[in-house]
């Protein structure tokens, strides 16, 4: 068990937590960051490091791998203690910090924010019996190197925001691509569908998989389906599907913290109703809740603010300007 008592410990690598833990580090207070995965960055990283993010105030787009890299940069400046592979199962609460348990180990915190994005998650399959054969190989849940589809004829399944952004970078790269759609409209933002449809992007809507057929693990053929049952078969070489992810809060849901289905309700102090506990980004719900990055970024300060009041009760909940604060460390 670490001994040393940090003011935050933050759940959660991903967006949200990189940057609540650099603002703990303007408000000087030494932080823990935990996260299951073995690498920062959260979904950005292992999901789609490839796709572009369009929704990031001061970046027409970058890349996912290139937003994390540089919220990793920026959250040094707290000089955080980071532990990977770490999953949060239970907690204590002392008179005057919690006792943190994870599944390697024990460690002292005075509060906990958690940004734990959707939790665990698992993509959502075709929900076909043959998709196993091909998983890992030509049927992909998410992209990490759109050079593996360079001069292929991809499929792309889905209606979202990432299933159509997915569709519209392949374009770049691919020798055909074609997005099928269960229904008829689709859930993605409307400048992307309207790029989509003014794109070389083949679209088809009210159908779905029924089918995928090939040899070790490589796709040749897949069976497309109507509602009245009438099949298309079309040559592939790769499928990618986006449906969602199944998400989970594991152990978090059995804290005692009031529950929005998988989300944690917060106040407008972003405060759990177990004190001293906070929460922040897509795991946070209120009223009027918006899950994007963007919003994150801005309850992430809030959160830390109303923790460092908390944990020093003489510190004020406004922080100082930012360039006051490096000011101080030139």
């Amino acid at each position: 068990m670490s001994k040393e008592i940090v003011d935050v410990t933050i759940i959660g690598a991903g967006p949200t937590g990189l940057f609540a833990t650099f603002y703990a580090g303007m408000r000087e207070m030494s932080v823990n960051l935990i996260d299951s995965l073995p690498q920062l960055g959260g979904q950005l990283i292992e999901l789609y490091p490839d796709k572009y993010i369009y929704d990031v105030g001061g970046f027409p787009k970058i890349l996912a791998k290139d937003l994390v890299a540089n919220l990793v940069e920026q959250a040094q400046f707290a000089k955080p203690n980071i532990y990977l592979e770490e999953a949060v199962e239970s907690y204590e609460k002392k008179e005057d910090h919690f006792v943190l348990k994870t599944n390697r180990g024990e460690y002292l915190t005075r509060t906990i924010l958690i940004t734990a994005g959707i939790g665990a998650f698992q993509p959502r399959k075709i929900g076909i019996e043959e998709e196993v054969h091909f998983e890992g190989e030509t049927l992909h849940y998410g992209i990490k190197d759109l050079q593996v589809f360079a001069g292929k004829n991809v499929l792309v399944c889905g209606g979202g925001d990432s299933a159509v952004d997915w569709a519209l970078m392949l374009e770049e790269v691919a020798e055909k691509v074609t997005l099928v759609h269960r229904r008829e409209r689709f859930t993605a933002h409307e400048t992307s569908v309207n790029q989509l449809m003014e794109s070389t992007v083949e679209v088809k809507t009210s159908r779905q998989v029924k089918a995928i057929k090939g040899l070790e693990g490589k796709v040749d053929t897949v069976v497309l389906a109507n509602k009245e049952g009438e099949e298309e078969h079309m040559d592939l070489d790769h499928v990618v599907v986006n449906y969602g992810n199944i998400s989970s809060l594991g152990p978090l849901k059995d804290w005692g913290l009031e529950m929005d289905r998988n989300s944690i309700i917060v106040d407008r102090h972003m405060a759990t109703n177990v004190e001293g506990i906070f929460a922040a980004g897509d795991v946070a719900s209120y009223d009027g809740k918006v899950k994007l990055i963007a919003v994150g970024f801005g309850e992430a300060p809030i959160a830390i603010s109303h923790i460092k009041t908390m944990v020093d009760p003489k510190a004020r909940v406004q922080p100082k300007h930012s360039t006051s604060v490096f000011k101080q460390d030139e």
